[in-house]
């Protein structure tokens, strides 16, 4: 039975439905994948398509390109799958926890390690964010609100959490996209931000958290 794909990213598209069909046992660690040939009239997709899927599931780990023999399956573990794949695929609810556990601990460090530059642009994007929702821009809020957080990740003085923050934004952003069709959310929570900054000027972790944890419930 034909299976064709959505008309968007293409070549992601094809390499996640490959990567299911490993995982689910399809393929399995040592299978030979389809020929290029297979998987173009399977999907209804281009060469340049499968050729790029294939780049994307050899780089990650799951497959190994065999010149003249084929493309084999390398492993049915997603411990060798990039994290941002990974939260790619990853639910709302499992997403909203590792959001949840990941600001709370940067919320404390960055009430100990923050400095005056954190401060003056974490003011700005809040300042921005404020100006975008009176404007009614709901997609300028999203990116200010990310960008806000992602600052707020900078200044907890751990360049690991930041960069998790980061990867974990990416993923964000479309989930925000999906949710937040107005900007009535964050006008709601605009004070709440600005009290968390504040606390996090006065060092006040424990306020910090609590003014957090009332941010990712809205």
């Amino acid at each position: 039975m034909m299976t064709s794909l959505k008309k968007r990213s293409l070549s992601d598209e094809l390499a996640d439905r490959l990567r299911e069909k490993i995982q689910k046992g399809t393929y399995g660690p040592g299978d030979r994948l389809p020929t290029e040939p297979e998987l173009m009239s399977l999907f209804e997709v281009s060469r340049s398509t499968v050729r790029e899927a294939m780049r994307v599931l050899a780089n990650s780990g799951w497959v190994k390109v065999q010149q003249g023999l084929g493309t084999f399956v390398e492993s049915n573990n997603v411990s060798g799958e990039p994290l941002g794949q990974r939260l790619k695929r990853g639910e709302e609810e499992d997403l909203e926890e590792v959001r949840s556990l990941l600001e709370y601990r940067i919320v404390e460090k960055a009430a100990v390690h923050r400095t005056d530059a954190d401060i003056r642009h974490m003011r700005e994007c809040l300042r921005l964010r404020q100006v975008h929702a009176q404007k009614g821009e709901t997609a300028a809020c999203i990116e200010i609100d990310l960008e806000f957080h992602s600052r707020l990740a900078a200044a907890s003085g751990n360049p690991v959490l930041a960069d998790l923050y980061q990867a974990l934004a990416i993923r964000l952003k479309k989930s925000f996209q999906d949710r937040f069709k107005n900007v009535e959310s964050f006008e709601k929570t605009q004070r709440l931000h600005e009290e968390l900054l504040e606390n996090i000027v006065l060092r006040n972790a424990e306020k910090a958290t609590e003014l957090l944890n009332l941010i990712v419930r809205s």
